[in-house]
């Protein structure tokens, strides 16, 4: 299928918006984000792009939170950067954070490698509060193999409060924060991210805890609740619906109640990854069921 034909079925118009749409949540409880990632295969089919994303969650979810994708972007040159800007003031959406990968590892024990990744990173801050977004969502990888004994943790440990305390200190520079994901491998340990939140002790870092990134042996309601303390995001992971929009494989109910339990009400994102639904038809499963909550 072809870019323009796509659009035109999403019922997409790039001149004009849509007025009196809703933008996010109207309640008090939580603001409602996208992240870009739902929307990955259309993206890297090159049927839509990173410049459409503003629009998409506008007029086809009436959400006005934007939770970009770095690897999904074309070059962010500062003309691209102004028509992303122009997009996001035409539709009324804001920058919420951005999710980076691909910049180097943060835990490597190689100090030149994990310090050049604290580095890499300095342009997305740059980027994120040019966009006025609060963070950039950033990996708690080693540079080899994981971690898996006591001493091992405790050294991984160690190389990511170097790399971690000094990219906050540029972030902390631009008011834009330095967050954590459980992501796989070790940061999919809640305790091994929580060591490190305690051990950088910085306002600008805190977690972003997803609700669907942790192995089998890990209870993910047990380890949400662990990261809750320090969010500063919450990735609302879904995979399936019932037709009355109830998600299938995580309890949403017992989930979400650990999130307002932590006294968290800001912005929580859709992160559809789902394979029986189409990207679109989640996404709107997806926001029926966190409006239940909002």
């Amino acid at each position: 299928m072809q870019r323009r034909h796509f659009l035109h079925l999403c019922g997409l118009t790039f001149a004009t918006t849509t007025p009196g749409f809703p933008q996010g949540s109207t309640g008090k409880k939580l603001r409602i984000s996208l992240a870009q990632w739902s929307l990955h295969k259309a993206i890297q089919s090159r049927l839509i792009s990173n410049l459409d994303f503003p629009r998409i969650a506008r007029d086809q979810f009436g959400i006005a939170g934007l939770e970009f994708v770095n690897a999904l972007w074309e070059a962010p040159t500062q003309g691209y950067l102004q028509r992303l800007k122009n997009n996001m003031k035409q539709t009324g959406t804001e920058c919420v954070l951005i999710m980076c990968d691909n910049e180097g590892f943060m835990g490597a024990a190689d100090k030149t490698e994990r310090l050049r990744a604290a580095d890499n990173h300095r342009k997305w801050i740059d980027i994120t509060a040019e966009l006025g977004g609060h963070s950039i969502r950033t990996n708690m990888y080693p540079g080899q193999k994981q971690p898996a004994t006591p001493a091992e943790v405790d050294a991984f440990l160690g190389y990511c409060e170097e790399s971690f305390n000094r990219l906050c200190e540029y972030g902390a520079s631009r008011n834009v924060n330095v967050i954590i994901e459980n992501h796989g491998g070790v940061s999919s340990d809640p305790d091994v991210v929580v060591r490190l939140m305690k051990k950088v002790n910085k306002p600008q870092m805190g977690t972003l805890p997803d609700f669907g990134n942790f192995p089998k042996e890990i209870d993910r309601y047990q380890a949400v609740q662990k990261l809750m303390p320090f969010a500063k995001g919450v990735s609302f992971k879904c995979y399936d619906f019932t037709p009355d929009a109830r998600e299938t494989t995580i309890d949403m109910d017992k989930m979400m109640k650990i999130v307002f339990d932590a006294g968290y009400h800001s912005w929580v994102g859709i992160e559809y990854e789902g394979s029986r639904l189409t990207e679109f038809e989640g996404i709107q499963a997806a926001k029926r069921c966190l409006e239940r909550y909002s």
